[in-house]
């Protein structure tokens, strides 16, 4: 999976409690369509009119948000039923990074292993930086809604210059930056297991027939 080091770009709010994952992919797309091209069909439901065409109510529709590779969103972001189709999906947009409150336990541990950073922060801080994006999205405004998001430092900057503190666990933060998933990780001890192997073979030879 790629490396996450340091975010700066686009970010935009989605201030809605309790977004499912069915909303984020709908589980017909996962039977019909390749996790490559999961993309287009990512927040369908909220993303495209009966006609098909854009809605231009949907928050990535709009003009100073299109293309944003952060979300910013409210409580129990990505709950309900298990499927790691809703963080191909997003990563099919070029999400690469969720801030929020609290998440949906698989989705989050789902996002570590494709490469996608979720940032758990207070909801007042959620709700601030929210806050400040709309505020930079106004015309006239002197910023971008943008946030840079550093892994190395653990910190988020928002469009005014704060910084917030986050917190991410060790080997987590450790697998995204060098762009090692679990099977990436284990792959690295691959002489210990080998040695470890060899020695039970010798110790327990009954557990190993010979093919």
């Amino acid at each position: 999976m790629d490396a996450f080091t340091v975010l700066d770009a686009l970010a935009a709010p989605l201030m809605r409690q309790n977004v499912n994952t069915d909303i984020i992919i709908p589980i017909h797309r996962l039977r019909d369509v390749a996790q490559a091209d999961l993309g287009p069909y990512a927040f369908e439901p909220w993303r495209y009119l009966p006609d098909g065409s854009e809605n231009p109510e949907f928050f990535l529709h709009k003009p100073a948000f299109r293309g944003a590779q952060i979300v910013v969103a409210g409580d129990n972001f990505a709950c309900g039923s298990s499927r790691e189709g809703a963080v191909w999906a997003m990563m099919g947009m070029g999400v690469r990074c969720v801030i929020a409150p609290s998440f949906g336990p698989i989705f989050f541990n789902n996002c570590f292993q494709n490469g996608v950073l979720p940032i758990q922060l207070s909801r007042a801080d959620v709700e601030a930086i929210a806050g400040e994006l709309e505020t930079a999205a106004r015309p006239g405004s002197n910023h971008e809604p943008r946030l840079a998001v550093d892994l190395h430092n653990r910190t988020v900057t928002t469009p005014s210059g704060r910084r917030i503190e986050f917190q991410v666990d060790g080997i987590r933060r450790d697998s995204l930056l060098k762009g090692l998933n679990e099977v990436a990780l284990t792959l690295l001890r691959e002489a210990e297991i080998a040695a470890h192997q060899a020695k039970a073979r010798q110790a327990t030879p009954w557990l190993y027939p010979a093919t």
